[in-house]
């Protein structure tokens, strides 16, 4: 960026800061009174200037122009955001349920970029590529020391060109190089969907809330009412949100038609928006929906406004507390940037947002469970008890009362200002632990050279083409025996990098088990055929299967007009 344009972009950020924090505190911020705008442009001016001219070293003008810009958007919120020309298409692409690149999914492991599977019917699937392939070069420019989101980066880029990508294939002496053309990438909402059991179907809605959601929520629910589905649990784990509209047309799906859906309150709270459902024929299937620290924005609307209206009940782990409403705003030069102009409200009131007044960005967005270690999402194994008892009358565990406290349709009793919390707490395996984090990492070493061909004794496990995306496998298929762990231990023993101890290995068997088993299946039939495995075991899953029967009977009692007190 050119000085001159550079001092066109910090008039724009600073006549927006005035914008922006117009209010009494803002006016206090700069010591300004109303109507001085121009002071606090002159000001800022007169700041740059000073470092243009007297700073040590040439100043990076365009870096400084987006710290500026990002520095008085974080100052308001954690959610108001400035993107780079590059980022802001790129949000925008990502709205569109699809993007632009070769399809496939990545991941640094301890010395390198590897491919983890590419998706079905993409280039990369056509190309070839294949779990384990470690990415050494792209177009030329090394790669091994790179991050995932810079490999990303690199891979991505305008439909129809091409990019040239060199990886080192385990049981392969020489690096293969694929000349791979972009293409468009669907991005779907749902990535797995199917029967978890006779008459349950199992709806992953897990990758965002994108311009396709609901429609493929109808699409998808026709489909298991085709195979004889007559109650759904709705997995909203991990979905970190997306476009109000799509979450209103999703949450349609269940909640009866004239019912709120979500509030929406701006600067001037006693000016409130309802969004209702207005068209949609709701499904009057027992629902439970998952939801735990990695929902956000439309998830928690979807579960706020199922619980409010006691359509079903929610399980798992109370959600992140992302309730700022932002608008998308296009700036000069092709950048943009999200603000917030509003908050969110469930049906009967509660606000969804957690406090976000104290600590670092940091703490907002890794340990906002102050009572937690810091954990990335986790796929459990273990099941709590069944418990056939009726909803209890307050959530469980019973949140710190932040808000007002709030009774619902069903009778029970919650506070806004943290998030949604479920009715039945399930938390999940803790895979962030030093042990099980080295042995995740070993095992995908493992399985690399294993599908390879390269593990003596068991070249049985070799595989000669990509996944079978169409399959799903059956427990006799490469099965994990005594005989796979054995070697994959003799792996690990002798692998200087793994730091694990034949002790350690034996307290965490199962884990071992499954942790090889899922790099397996990821091999050979993809990341849905994974995913799905994963969900067999999954305690969180298991209990909302459990909860169906009160599922069923708290939206008859609702349907009634009967509370549960």
């Amino acid at each position: 960026m050119s000085s001159k344009t550079f001092w066109r972009a910090a008039a724009v950020a600073v006549l927006l800061a005035a914008t922006l924090v117009g209010g009494i505190a803002g006016r206090r911020a700069f010591g300004v009174r109303s109507g001085d705008g121009h002071a606090v442009e002159a000001a800022f001016q007169e700041a740059l200037r000073v470092v243009a001219e007297n700073y040590v070293d040439p100043p990076q003008y365009e870096k400084a122009s987006e710290a500026a810009i990002q520095g008085m958007l974080w100052s308001l919120d954690p959610h108001s955001n400035f993107f780079t020309k590059e980022q802001y298409q790129r949000l925008l692409q990502d709205q569109e349920s699809r993007f632009t690149g070769i399809g496939v999914s990545i991941l640094r492991h301890r010395d390198g970029v590897y491919v983890q599977t590419p998706l079905p019917n993409t280039p990369a699937a056509r190309a070839g590529l294949r779990f384990g392939d470690r990415i050494v070069e792209v177009d030329g420019k090394d790669a091994r020391e790179w991050t995932t989101p810079q490999v990303s980066k690199e891979v991505r880029g305008p439909e129809g060109e091409r990019v040239t990508i060199k990886v080192e294939r385990a049981g392969s002496e020489a690096p293969l190089f694929f000349t791979i053309v972009r293409a468009s990438v669907p991005q779907p909402s749902i990535r797995n969907a199917f029967m978890a059991r006779p008459g349950v179907g199992y709806v992953g809605l897990t990758g965002g809330f994108t311009q396709t959601s609901g429609e493929e929520l109808a699409q998808t629910l026709e489909r298991l009412r085709g195979e004889g589905m007559r109650q759904v649990v709705l997995d909203l784990r991990n979905n970190p949100g997306g476009l109000l509209g799509q979450s209103i047309e999703v949450a349609g799906r269940f909640v009866s038609k004239g019912k709120t859906i979500v509030s929406v309150r701006g600067r001037d709270e006693s000016e409130v928006r309802e969004y209702k459902n207005t068209s949609i024929e709701p499904v009057d299937h027992p629902l439970v929906i998952l939801i735990n620290r990695n929902s956000a924005s439309a998830s928690e609307i979807v579960a706020g406004a199922v619980q409010d209206h006691g359509r079903g009940l929610i399980v798992g782990e109370t959600s992140f507390g992302k309730g700022l409403v932002q608008r998308v705003f296009q700036l000069p030069y092709g950048a943009g940037l999200t603000l917030t102009t509003a908050k969110y409200y469930t049906p009967y009131g509660r606000l969804i947002q957690r406090d976000y007044s104290g600590g670092s960005l940091y703490d907002y967005y890794v340990r906002h469970d102050p009572a937690a270690d810091a954990r990335p999402p986790s796929r459990p194994t273990n099941v709590q008890p069944p418990n056939e008892a009726a909803p209890s009358p307050t959530p469980s565990p019973t949140p710190a009362p932040t808000g007002p406290a709030i009774r619902t349709a069903a009778g029970r009793v919650f506070y806004g200002g943290a998030g949604i919390t479920p009715d039945y707490e399930v938390k999940p395996l803790e895979v962030a632990t030093p042990v099980r984090a080295r042995i995740a990492e070993e095992s995908f070493h493992f399985v690399r050279r294993l599908v390879a061909g390269q593990v003596a004794g068991l070249e049985g496990y070799r595989l000669t083409e990509g996944p079978q995306f169409a399959r799903y496998p059956r427990p006799t298929d490469l099965p994990v025996n005594d005989r796979l762990v054995e070697a994959f231990r003799d792996f690990a023993r002798r692998d200087p990098e793994s730091g694990l101890t034949p002790s350690q290995l034996e307290a965490e068997a199962d884990y071992v088990r499954l942790r090889l088993r899922d790099d397996i299946v990821t091999a050979a039939y993809g990341g849905d055929a994974s995913g799905r495995f994963l969900l067999e075991s999954d305690p969180q899953l298991l209990r909302a299967l459990e909860l169906l029967p009160e599922a069923r009977a708290l939206a008859e009692n609702i349907g009634r007009g009967l509370a549960l007190k």
